[in-house]
């Protein structure tokens, strides 16, 4: 009988965890159905994973959910991976989830409460679980951030693994970007030779959304700008000998098309290393919506010149071809 029970859950969607989960049959922009935005995106296991904003209002935003795919179109839906019950200083404005996997643990990065000062409780907090689906437990019971520093709102946090195995937490809203060393466990950080803990990298025209890649042996740092809500919100990018830079801005390489969508940005990108393909992931708001929460979560193919520069990204409501991992 308890496997007979075991499998009728399974059918009904709803795991042992007591998350459920729904296959969604879906190609093309979005990706998925529903209001999701600042998504994360990442290859665990063989399947693409995206792990976004849920958007609404602050108050409401108070779970993340996951999705995940064998081939970029059809996508399988786990709600509530992590949720302000586990996180006991959370309560709302759970934004722009990151995650890295080492040693076989999954890290889910997040901000919380969108604080305004140094007075609120509030910040980037870590989460941890066995499985990419969750479900998280805080990994601090505390925020990992909850100060201003260098002028940047503890927000938009992105982690970055060097070439060396070092990892890097890259965050910062309010136009400000830092930089910073984490220790072996991701429960604080280690401070570099000059005893700074947080190093500024902001580049040009920078406001949040940080985003950093190595591709021929170059840093490549990317970041949003614009007004989240404005028709002005895109994506540029600048090129460095390493995570510090220093970084020039290059180009806009994401933006809205008066004929598919608005307000294209904060993104991530996959790398498709068999294939030897770049996707990024981003958010953008249909043309039928006003309300600046009203966002989807969309992918598109991402493409370099012989010179390496990035080519202008054209969004489109067809988004890419069913692709596996390998």
């Amino acid at each position: 009988m308890k496997y007979i029970f075991s499998s009728l859950l399974l059918l009904a969607g709803i795991t042992s965890f007591g998350q459920s989960t729904k296959t969604i049959n879906q190609s093309g922009n979005p990706i998925f159905k529903g209001w999701y935005a600042d998504p994360e995106a990442a290859i665990f296991n063989n399947k693409y994973w995206v792990y976004p904003t849920y958007s609404a209002k602050y108050k409401e935003q108070v779970f993340l959910d996951a999705f995940s795919s064998d081939d970029l179109t059809n996508w399988k839906k786990h709600e509530h991976i992590l949720d302000t019950s586990a996180v006991k200083w959370a309560n709302k404005a759970m934004w722009a989830p990151a995650i890295v996997q080492k040693d076989k643990k999954y890290y889910l990065f997040f901000g919380a409460n969108d604080i305004q000062s140094d007075n609120e409780v509030g910040g980037i907090g870590v989460a941890v679980s066995d499985k990419p689906e969750g479900p998280f437990k805080d990994h601090l019971g505390k925020p990992l951030v909850d100060k201003f520093h260098n002028g940047a709102q503890p927000i938009d946090q992105f982690v970055f693994k060097d070439k060396d195995g070092q990892y890097y937490l890259i965050y910062g809203g309010w136009k400000h970007c830092n930089i910073a060393k984490l220790n072996n466990d991701f429960t604080g950080f280690v401070p570099f030779e000059d005893g700074k803990i947080f190093k500024e990298i902001t580049p040009d025209k920078y406001v949040e959304g940080p985003y950093m890649f190595i591709r021929n042996g170059k840093y490549y740092f990317m970041w949003s700008e614009g007004g989240w809500t404005g028709p002005d919100y895109s994506v540029a990018y600048a090129v460095g000998d390493s995570p510090f830079g220093p970084f020039k801005r290059v180009a806009k390489i994401l933006e809205q098309d008066a004929s598919i969508a608005r307000g294209a940005g904060h993104h991530s990108v996959i790398f498709n290393e068999k294939k030897n393909k770049y996707y990024i992931v981003y958010h953008r708001r249909p043309l039928t919506e006003t309300d600046g929460n009203h966002r989807e979560t969309c992918i598109d193919e991402m493409k370099f010149d012989a010179d390496g520069k990035i080519l202008p990204v054209k969004i489109t409501n067809e988004g890419v071809k069913a692709e596996k991992v390998k």
